[in-house]
C-alpha cells in the first residue's frame, strides 16, 4: 500500500443573496454598514456588495454584460461547518432567531394520512460502488420563481461544500407525481441503463452519456466519480422509469418545475452520516414551504440485509454544560438564565436546570456542526459579542522569546545580503518536473508531499528542494544586469512517517550564481563565510569539509557534499547544462544548498 501524504485546498462558502428579497424575508431594510454590522454579531462576513452585471463585467468584459441584471446582491461569507446558513431560507431564519424576532421553528417528520409511506429498496449491488441512500418527501409544497432558485441553488452549495463534489453524496429531487413508487435503487452494468436526461430531447444510454459530458463544463467533473466502475448506479421507479442515475444525472422524466407540488427528495452516498446530514439540511430548509410548515414526510428505505431505516431522522439531542465553564472559558460573568438566553438566539434552545448548576441544550437537526461543548461555548460567545467580552491580562505571566531556529535564519538573511546576494521568497508549492525531472531525478525518489487535488500544474507538490524556486527567479529576471547573485532561506517539506502528519518540514538555505562563468569560486566563498558567522572552523575533527561526489543535478566532477557536525549537510557544485535549459536558462551556474537546522 502506498503512503500518501494529502493537501486539501478548500475555502469559506460564499452566499449570494438579492439585497430586495432579503430585507422583505427580514420584514425591514438596512443600511449597507448595517447589515454589515448585523452579520458580523452573527459570526458572519458581508464579503461584497455587487450584481450579476458587475460580476459578468469584471470577468468577461463591459461587452458581455450588457442585459445583465442590476440587482443589487449581498455576497456572505459563511463559516463550512454551517450547512444550515447555505440558502436564503436558512440565513433569514437564523438572523430572525438571532434578534428574536421568532423562535426557532420545530421541525417534524409525518406518516401520510392514508398511511401509505413510500418506500426506497436498496439492492446489494449498489454494495461495490455508492452502498446508501436516504429518502424524504415535502408534501403539498409551493414554489415561486425565487423558491425554486434557493432550493436549486442550495443543492449546488451541498454539493460543493459537505458532498464533497458528490463524491460522498450526490442529491437528486423529483416531481413525486410523475413516478410510482416503491422504488429501487440498484447498480447495473453501464450498457444496460438507457433514459433521457435532464434537458436533453432523446435517450442516451449510460456509455452514451459518458462521452456527452464529457466536454459540459459543470458535470464532467463528476465522471471520474464512477466511470472506472464497472456497475453504474442507478434508481428506478415500479414502472422501470429512471430517477437518477447518482451522482451524474437526474432523469428527464421527474424533473421538478414551478408547478410541482410533491418533491421525492433521495440522497445517494459513499457516507451515511453525511447523507442523513444533507437530507435533514434540505427537508429543514425547504419544509417552511409546505402546507404543513416544516414538516417531512417520512421514506422508508430497505437495505439489502434485510433492515429497514424511517428517513429524515431530523433528529434532536440533548446535552449538558455547566455555566461556570462556558463563563470562564468565554472570559465573562453571566448568569445561567443569562446563558441559556443567548444560546437560544443561536437556535440552541436552552433552560436552566438544577438550581442553576447546569444548562439544558437542545440540538436541533440543523446543527450538525455541534459536536463538543466548545461548539455551544463558541455559539453563546458570538450572541454575547465577541467585542463585548472584557479585555483582561492573563493570569499567567510569560515572557515571549524568538523561535530560535528563526531567531537563526533572521541574523543569516542580514549576513548574506551583506555579502552581495539578493532574497527572493518562492513559492512552497511546484510542480513535479521542478523538483524530478528538471533535475534528472525520480519523483518517487524526493519523499515528496503531493497535493491532493491540485488547481493548476504549477502547483501539484510540497517543494523538497529551494533551488527550482530561485532557478525560475533567476529565468523570470534574466534581462537584469548579470551576475544574478540570489539566496532563499525558507522551509522544504518531506515525507516522514514517524510524525503524526506524514510530513516534516526543514530549514534550508540555498544560494545561486548565475554569470557568462561558472562563479565556483564564489559560491564556495559564500559557504565558507556561511561557515565563519556559524563559528564552525575548516576541519575534518570537529568542523567543516568538503569531499567530492556525484549529483544529478551538477556538472560531473564540479559538485561537492558538504559535511558538518559529523553529518552531511547538503551540497554544492556548477549546475549541469541539461538542468539549465530545463528552466530556459542561458548561462553557466553554481548553487549551494544546506540544511541549517544542526547548527542550532
Amino acid at each position: 500500500m502506498r503512503s500518501e501524504v494529502v493537501l486539501f485546498q478548500s475555502a469559506m462558502p460564499t452566499v449570494s443573496v438579492k439585497r430586495d428579497l432579503l430585507f422583505q424575508a427580514l420584514g425591514r431594510s438596512y443600511t449597507d454598514e448595517e447589515f454589515d454590522e448585523l452579520c458580523f454579531e452573527f459570526g458572519l462576513e458581508l464579503d461584497e456588495i455587487t450584481s450579476e452585471k458587475d460580476i459578468i463585467s469584471k470577468e468577461k468584459g463591459d461587452g458581455k454584460a450588457e442585459g445583465a441584471s442590476d440587482v443589487i446582491l449581498y455576497k456572505i461569507d459563511v463559516p463550512a461547518n454551517r450547512y444550515d446558513l447555505l440558502c436564503l431560507e436558512g440565513l433569514v431564519r437564523g438572523l430572525q432567531v438571532f434578534k428574536e424576532r421568532i423562535r426557532a421553528p420545530r421541525y417534524k417528520k409525518i406518516t401520510p394520512p392514508s398511511g401509505e409511506i413510500q418506500k426506497l429498496i436498496i439492492t446489494e449491488e449498489t454494495v461495490q460502488v455508492r452502498p446508501y441512500a436516504v429518502a424524504a418527501v415535502l408534501r403539498n409544497i409551493t414554489f415561486d420563481k425565487v423558491r425554486y432558485d434557493s432550493f436549486i441553488d442550495l443543492q449546488d452549495k451541498l454539493h460543493q461544500n459537505i458532498c464533497r463534489k458528490r463524491s460522498l453524496v450526490a442529491i437528486g429531487t423529483h416531481d413525486l407525481d410523475t413516478v410510482c413508487g416503491p422504488f429501487t435503487y440498484t447498480a447495473k452494468p453501464p450498457s444496460e441503463i438507457k433514459f433521457k436526461p435532464l434537458n436533453q430531447d432523446k435517450e442516451y444510454s449510460a456509455v452514451e452519456l459518458m462521452d456527452l459530458y464529457r466536454t459540459d463544463s459543470h458535470l464532467r467533473h463528476y465522471l471520474p466519480i464512477i466511470e472506472n466502475e464497472p456497475l453504474y448506479p442507478v434508481i428506478y421507479d415500479s414502472n422501470g422509469v429512471v430517477l437518477s442515475m447518482p451522482p451524474i444525472i437526474n432523469g428527464d422524466h421527474s424533473k421538478i418545475s414551478l408547478n410541482t407540488k410533491n418533491v421525492l427528495i433521495e440522497c445517494t452516498a459513499t457516507d451515511f452520516t453525511k447523507a442523513k446530514i444533507v437530507l435533514d439540511i434540505l427537508v429543514a430548509m425547504f419544509s417552511e414551504y409546505c402546507q404543513k410548515t416544516f414538516t417531512a414526510e417520512a421514506v422508508e428505505v430497505l437495505y439489502p440485509n434485510g433492515k429497514s431505516h424511517i428517513f429524515p431522522e431530523l433528529p434532536y439531542r440533548r446535552e449538558k454544560i455547566k455555566p461556570e465553564i462556558m463563563n470562564k472559558k468565554i472570559g465573562i460573568s453571566e448568569t445561567p438564565s443569562s446563558l441559556a438566553k443567548l444560546l437560544t438566539r443561536m437556535c440552541l434552545k436552552s433552560h436552566v436546570i438544577g438550581n442553576g448548576n447546569n444548562i439544558e441544550v437542545e440540538i436541533p437537526p440543523t446543527r450538525a456542526d455541534i459536536i463538543h461543548a466548545c461548539d455551544i461555548i463558541e455559539d453563546a460567545a458570538i450572541a454575547y459579542g465577541y467585542n463585548n467580552i472584557q479585555m483582561t491580562i492573563p493570569k499567567t505571566y510569560t515572557i515571549a522569546n524568538q523561535f530560535p531556529l528563526n531567531k537563526l535564519t533572521e541574523l543569516l538573511r542580514q549576513d548574506l545580503a551583506a555579502a552581495g546576494f539578493t532574497e527572493a521568497l518562492t513559492f512552497a508549492l511546484c510542480s513535479q518536473e521542478d523538483i524530478a525531472n528538471k533535475l534528472g531525478v525520480d519523483i518517487s525518489a524526493t519523499k515528496a508531499v503531493h497535493i491532493a487535488n491540485p488547481k493548476t500544474a504549477e502547483f501539484q507538490v510540497a517543494r523538497t528542494t529551494l533551488l527550482p524556486g530561485l532557478l525560475k527567479t533567476v529565468a523570470a529576471n534574466r534581462k537584469m544586469p548579470l551576475p544574478l547573485k540570489l539566496f532563499e532561506i525558507s522551509d522544504i517539506v518531506v515525507k516522514d512517517s514517524t510524525k503524526d502528519v506524514g510530513a516534516k518540514n526543514h530549514r534550508h538555505l540555498c544560494a545561486i550564481y548565475y554569470n557568462k562563468n561558472p562563479g565556483f569560486e564564489v559560491i564556495h566563498g559564500l559557504l565558507d563565510r556561511i561557515m565563519q558567522l556559524l563559528d564552525v572552523p575548516p576541519s575534518k575533527e570537529n568542523g567543516y569539509y568538503i569531499k567530492a561526489s556525484e549529483g544529478s543535478a551538477f556538472f560531473p566532477g564540479r559538485c561537492a557534499e558538504i559535511f558538518a557536525k559529523g553529518q552531511s549537510i547538503g551540497n554544492l557544485g556548477v549546475l549541469h547544462p541539461d538542468v539549465i535549459t530545463k528552466f530556459e536558462l542561458t548561462m553557466p551556474c553554481s548553487a549551494l544548498e544546506i540544511t541549517i537546522e544542526p547548527f542550532l
